[in-house]
Formats: structure tokens, C-alpha cells, sequence
């Protein structure tokens, strides 16, 4: 208002000047800039409508002093005639030679400054006294945001030589402003602590003193009101609504005070349902995809389900912008409502190309041939879906987003925008890992996943613990023809001394190597088939049991020419972090005919994963069952083959291979058996604090195992039990798994061990 106000006054000034001289206008024969310091006379006559050879009168004068007080560079614009010389005489505004900041420590001196730049106020340019006030209330409201409503901003301006100005920002932070009490009016239905477990903004408790929860937030107090009209329309309360709601604060303005009132309405039942509309999909199939019980209490979320389950199966058809309403008709006499979902599906599209950005290293083809939506199809949803999961199990990418955009102007086209996010696929490792089972273990690796962006792989690793010692040098192409079938290769060393854990002693040296192949049956399922020459050499201990030694004197040196294979059905949306889905698979290991060991060891798994309240919990249900044995001249599975039981991969809470079956020596030690009884429920859910991330999570956990001797049966009755808890976390270093276990049945043999850790081993 007072720019204005003087504006009008310098205008009326400046005409004056002219009443009487120039009533009429004179012709301008010459421009003369008088006071200008830092802004050039040229800047001057860029902004200056008037030039010579015009008429200045009134409006021209008006339009003038306009024209250059919108340039902000002026404080002071007069306009005098000479002559006929236009004389324009300005008074520049300071520049700001410096911005400091006192007493900010929530909000660091480079966010301000990067904050204060953006909105125009930062050394060098021009001052301006408005653009300082927004600054000031700007700042105010960063700290309001961050629940401090007792936050001071004051602008200190000092004057400088050479019309500049230097600017401190006095700021008092003020103490966090935390929620004293919220109440609720008007609720019979549920009682206030059931609502406030609604709310993510808390009342202030001692206890919190670590959280912020108890930090007012409007944005999260809208949410929260939101999330309480969900919890009562999910429960029957169609009418519901909050009538009112206050929000008071002390006047120290330390804490906040919260009031809702609000209407339950009526407790409603859902009569009845129908689909109709314009139907490209059978009604029947359409109402088998809405979840509601006739006579139920109804629910938002369960309707809102439904609209979306029926929108999905449509998009699967091409339809992608299919609109599903859900009309209600209300009865007030018996509380009950009768859902109608009216279908527009609206045109069909196709997706006329598929753009792909964020690879740097990966080749467009290396993700193009993971989609199962194409260019020049028709538009399915549940394509997309498949193809991000997809995309997502190559493990190249941290994000992966997929969207969908109308083509301008053509109603039946769109085209799918992929972002991908790269991380490292390569490694060069050395360090330190542990395992329960094994003990410390020394590991060196060189690896690269996405081999020159082409998606192929390659490794060696050297790995070394109290029992093993392992060298592995792999290459696998998973594309080696078009069609999607896989070749790989394989180089394997490996030195077992059993005498260092607690198993039966034996010393085995092994070098073999092999061809492996993978064909994909289907969307879900894989076959896989492989096979590797290994040569075995055995060597007793003077602790080797009976039971190892008879095998040992028979086949101390071995050739062995050995099939393996596997047949899975995998719908895991994610191999280290699985939500939902599952795997079941069956693998086959044997000496083939001719080799001096003939055997084959046999293992059926199986793992599911159930989304419960959300995605992050997640009940897990898996198991396996193993078996093997020997034929030809080999008289029974090879001791080495053998199945164990007990530790972090089988039943926790047991010492790692301690169950099962046990040597006749002095000292009876494990021998592990040639069958094998698996089971586990465990529950999954965010770890505190990180449920948004996804590198940690809790578990609560129950096994059952145990192994046999090849003469018995496989007795449940013998099955070993515990219980305990779980945690899971990707780290930088690898995958760092702990559990604490109780054994629910142990017997005098069974060896106890509560605490186990796995470094570096994904256990998923």
C-alpha cells in the first residue's frame, strides 16, 4: 500500500512539473539519466517506454514512472523537462553486500542462505524491503511447520558504504510446541483411546522425550481426521462426519490443545451388490472379484477395494481409464445400503512405445527384454505389474517406477515412462563374516552382476572358515538365446576338515566344474539343469567314526560325473525382500551311472509370504522335505551328502547340525542323515522406526526339524521344536541376519544354542 501511495505522489509531483510547460506534451529531442551508480544509463533506456522523436504528456509521464518503478531497481523515480531534454532523475535501492544468520541451529546457515536465494534475497542483488518480509514470514513458517510456534525472525538492516545495505537475521528458535491433550466429543461407539490410536500426532508423555510425535503438524493433523473417518466408514459408520474441530494454544505457546467433535451416525449393513454399466468382462467374473458378504457391516475400504479390483481386470483388458463408481442406495428404516458399481470402461488403448531413463550403464535391452507389456499392444495393468516385479528381481536397481501417459490428442494411445534408479551391481570384496554353523569366515570376492550393462554375470570368491575352505569362479549369461534360456559355467574347489566344528570327523578335497542351462517354462516357472565332473578325495582322522571310516576305506578317491536339476514355481515379488507370493521347488542331485559314487539326494521347498494389516507385515509359512540315498555299487547316500538339522537355516535355537542322528565313537558327535523334515511360521514386520525403508525387519518365529537315518521313517513324533525372535538387516557390509531361539522339546542330546548370527548370508 505504501509503494502505491507514493507511487501516486511522485507521479502527481512529477506531472506538476509540467503543468503550464508541457500541458499538452513536447517533443522529446533528447534523454538525459541523471543518478544512477551501478545500474548502467543503457539498463535505464531498456526499461523507458519514452524514446526520442516521442510526445511526452500526462500518460506518457505516467506510464513511464510505471514502467521503471516495476523494475524494482529504484526507489526514488522523477521525470523533469529541460528543454526539450527529458531529464530522468533515480534514486537506486541498495544492494546487499552481506546476509548473516544468529541463533539458527535447527535449520543450518547453507539451507537458509539456499532457501533465501530462491526467494530472491541474497548478496549481491538488489534490496528490497517486500522481499525481506516474505523472507521473514517464510523463515516463521519453516519453524511453525517443525511445531516451534514461539519461533522470533528479526531482520536487523545496516547501512553500507556505497548505497548497500548488509542484512542479519536475529532468529530465537523458541522451545518445540508439544500436544498437552487431545479430546474427542460425541463418540460412543469407541472409546478415546481407541480413536487416538488413529492419530499419529500424540499427547506430550515423558516417555516420548525421544519422538516427535507429540509435535503438532497441520498437514498431519488433516491426515489424521482423515484416518479417523476411515476407522469409523470401515466399521459400519456410513454417515459419520467430524462436525468440528479446535485447535487452541497456551499462551506461553509451549502447548497445544485439541478438540474434535463429531456425529457417529447410524451402524450401517450392506443388503446387497451389483455390477452393471458397459461390461467387456462376464458380470459373473466381475462380481467374483468384489469381496463383500450380503449382510455385512459395511466398509469403505472393502467397497473401495472393490471398485479398484474391478478397475484392474478391466485395465487387463485394455480399458486403462475405466471409471467404476459405486452408487449407494441408502434404506434408513432398516440402517442398510444396496452398492451398485456402474461401469464407464471408456475407449480401449494401446501402448504406442515404451520410453526408458535413469540407465547409465544397463542396456535398454537388458530391461526391455524383462517387460511383458509391449509396444504395440494392448494396455494391461497386470502386465505392468509383472514387468516392474520383474524388473525389480535383476537386482540392478534401487527405484523402478512405470508410467502411463496419454498421447495428446490421440484418445486410444498411450506410453509407459520406466525410470530406473541404477546402484552398484559390481563388487571387489575382502572381510569378515560369521555363521553360526561355520564360525568366523574369511571371504574375498570379485563380482559383477550386470557385466558391462549386458545383465550377465560374473564371479570368484574365496571363502574360508573353521571347516571349509571354498573357491568358486561362475559366468552365466540368463540370456543366452532369445527365448530366455540361460548357459552358464562353473568352476568349483573345496577343502572340508569337520574335525574344527562339532560334527563326526572326515577330510574331504574336491575340484569339479560344469555346464548349466535354464529354460523358462512359463511366466512363473523355470527348469534348470546342470552337469559337472567333480573328483572327491577322503581321508580318515583318528576321530573319524566307524560309521565314516567302513565309506572311506571303500571310496577314498573318486570320479563323479553328477546331474543337477530343479524344477520351480516362483511368485516372489522379490528375492531378498519377498512381501507376497511364494516359491515351491524340487531339485535333484545324483552320480550318474558310471561314476565311482552313485547316489542321488533329492529336496522338495516350499516358502509364502501373506501381506496381513499392510506389506510391511508379512506371515511366512515354508518348509522342505529331503531325502537321498545310493544305488548300483554305492550302498547307501554318501555321509558327506548327508542332511542336517538345527541352527540359523533350519530350526534356530539348536546348535547348527547338532539334531538327528549321532556316530557310535567315544565321544558321539552329529552325522547328520539321509532324510530330512523341515517346517517354519514366522511372522515379519517393520523394525521401529523404519517401517518406510526396507532393510530391516523383526520376525517372530516358530520351527520344527529334525533328520534320519536312511532305515527310518520319517516320525513326527521325534520332530524338535523353538520359538523366538528374529532380525533381519541389509547393511553396506551384506546381509546381517540374528536370531534368539528357545528349544520348546529339546532331550538330553540336543545341544542349546539361543543367540545365532549370519554375516553376509540372505536367509529369505
Amino acid at each position: 500500500m505504501k509503494k502505491i501511495v507514493k507511487f501516486l505522489v511522485l507521479s502527481v509531483f512529477t506531472l506538476t512539473c509540467f503543468v503550464g510547460h508541457a500541458q499538452d506534451g513536447f517533443e522529446i529531442r533528447d534523454i538525459q539519466i541523471d543518478g544512477v551508480q551501478k545500474i548502467s544509463p543503457g539498463t535505464v533506456f531498456n526499461y523507458l517506454p519514452l524514446k526520442v522523436g516521442d510526445i511526452a504528456d500526462e500518460q506518457a509521464i505516467r506510464d513511464a514512472i510505471r514502467e521503471l518503478f516495476k523494475t524494482g531497481f529504484f526507489q526514488d523515480v522523477q521525470l523533469e523537462q529541460e528543454g526539450n531534454t527529458l531529464v530522468v532523475v533515480v534514486q537506486e535501492r541498495p544492494s546487499i553486500t552481506n546476509i548473516d544468520f544468529v541463533g539458527n541451529e535447527e535449520i543450518k546457515d547453507e539451507d537458509l542462505s539456499n532457501a533465501l536465494d530462491q526467494l530472491g534475497l541474497s548478496k549481491g542483488r538488489i534490496f528490497q524491503q517486500s522481499v525481506l518480509d516474505q523472507v521473514v514470514e517464510e523463515l516463521k513458517a519453516q519453524y511453525f511447520s517443525q511445531g516451534r510456534y514461539s519461533a522470533e525472525v528479526e531482520a536487523i538492516i545496516t547501512p553500507q558504504p556505497q548505497n548497500s545495505v548488509a542484512i542479519t537475521l536475529q532468529i530465537d528458535e523458541g522451545d518445540v510446541t508439544k500436544i498437552k491433550d487431545i479430546r474427542f466429543i460425541g463418540n460412543d461407539a469407541f472409546s478415546e483411546r481407541q480413536l487416538l490410536k488413529r492419530f499419529k500426532q500424540k499427547e506430550k508423555r515423558s516417555w516420548r522425550f525421544l519422538s516427535k510425535k507429540d509435535r503438532y503438524s497441520k498437514q498431519q493433523f488433516s491426515a489424521d481426521l482423515e484416518n479417523l473417518t476411515s476407522f469409523y466408514q470401515d466399521r459400519g459408520y456410513l454417515d459419520f462426519e467430524i462436525t468440528s474441530t479446535d485447535v487452541s494454544i497456551s499462551p506461553e505457546k509451549d502447548e497445544i490443545f485439541i478438540t474434535v467433535e463429531l456425529n457417529e451416525g447410524d451402524l450401517y449393513t450392506i443388503a446387497s451388490y451389483d455390477v452393471q454399466g458397459d461390461l467387456v468382462v462376464p458380470r459373473e467374473e466381475l462380481l467374483e472379484l468384489v469381496e463383500i458378504e450380503d449382510g455385512q457391516v459395511f466398509s469403505r475400504k472393502d467397497v473401495n477395494n472393490a471398485r479398484s479390483a474391478i478397475a484392474d481386470r478391466l485395465a487387463d483388458e485394455g480399458y486403462a481409464f475405466a471409471t467404476v463408481n459405486a452408487v449407494p442406495e441408502v434404506n434408513e428404516e432398516d440402517n442398510s445400503v444396496v452398492f451398485t458399481f456402474v461401469v464407464d470402461r471408456g475407449g480401449r488403448v494401446y501402448v504406442r512405445q515404451i520410453n526408458i531413463t535413469g540407465n547409465q550403464a544397463t542396456q535398454d535391452e537388458v530391461i526391455r527384454r524383462e517387460l511383458r507389456q509391449f509396444e504395440g499392444s494392448w494396455y494391461s495393468s497386470e502386465k505392468i505389474k509383472r514387468s516392474r516385479v520383474r524388473l525389480e528381481r535383476l537386482g540392478f536397481f534401487d527405484n523402478i517406477s512405470i508410467d502411463t501417459k496419454p498421447v495428446p490428442g490421440v484418445p486410444d494411445q498411450v506410453d509407459l515412462d520406466v525410470n530406473v534408479n541404477e546402484k552398484s551391481t559390481g563388487n571387489f570384496l575382502i572381510g569378515l563374516g560369521y555363521s553360526s554353523s561355520d564360525g568366523l569366515i574369511l571371504r574375498g570376492s570379485v563380482s559383477q552382476k550386470n557385466l558391462f550393462g549386458t545383465g550377465r554375470e560374473a564371479s570368484f570368491s574365496a571363502n574360508t572358515s573353521d571347516s571349509v575352505t571354498r573357491y568358486d569362479l561362475t559366468f552365466r549369461n540368463p540370456y543366452y538365446t532369445t527365448s530366455g534360456i540361460s548357459r552358464g559355467f562353473r568352476i568349483r574347489k573345496r577343502e572340508v576338515d569337520s574335525s574344527e566344528v562339532d560334527t563326526a570327523e572326515y577330510i574331504l578335497d574336491s575340484l569339479g566344474g560344469g555346464i548349466f542351462y535354464g529354460f523358462p517354462l512359463s511366466e512363473f516357472n523355470t527348469l534348470n539343469v546342470g552337469l559337472d565332473y567333480e573328483r572327491i578325495d577322503l581321508e580318515e582322522t583318528s576321530e573319524t567314526p566307524p560309521e565314516f571310516q567302513n565309506f572311506i576305506d571303500s571310496f577314498p578317491e573318486n570320479d563323479v560325473y553328477k546331474l543337477t536339476s530343479s524344477i520351480s514355481h516362483d511368485t516372489r515379488d522379490s528375492l531378498s525382500w519377498p512381501t507376497s507370493g511364494g516359491i515351491v521347488s524340487f531339485s535333484l542331485e545324483a552320480g550318474l551311472p558310471g561314476s565311482d559314487l552313485e547316489f542321488y539326494k533329492t529336496n522338495l521347498r516350499t516358502a509364502y509370504y501373506q501381506p496381513l494389516f499392510s506389506e510391511n507385515w508379512v506371515l511366512k509359512i515354508g518348509g522342505s522335505v529331503g531325502y537321498g540315498d545310493g544305488y548300483g555299487d554305492t550302498p547307501a547316500l554318501p555321509f558327506f551328502e548327508n542332511f542336517f538339522a538345527g541352527g540359523p537355516t533350519t530350526v534356530r535355537g539348536y546348535e547348527s547340525r547338532s539334531l538327528g542322528p549321532q556316530d557310535t565313537g567315544e565321544t558321539p558327535e552329529p552325522i547328520g542323515g539321509a532324510k530330512r523334515l523341515l517346517g517354519t511360521v514366522e511372522l515379519l514386520f517393520p523394525f521401529p522406526g523404519a517401517a518406510e525403508t526396507r532393510d530391516k525387519r523383526l520376525g517372530l518365529f516358530f520351527d520344527a526339524g529334525q533328520v534320519y537315518n536312511q532305515d527310518d521313517s520319517f516320525d513326527t513324533g521325534e520332530l524338535r521344536y523353538s520359538a523366538g525372535v528374529s532380525f533381519r538387516w541389509f547393511s553396506p557390509v551384506g546381509p546381517i541376519v540374528m536370531s534368539y531361539g528357545f528349544p520348546l522339546n529339546e532331550e538330553d542330546e540336543d545341544e542349546e544354542e539361543n543367540f545365532q548370527l549370519t554375516l553376509g548370508v540372505n536367509l529369505d
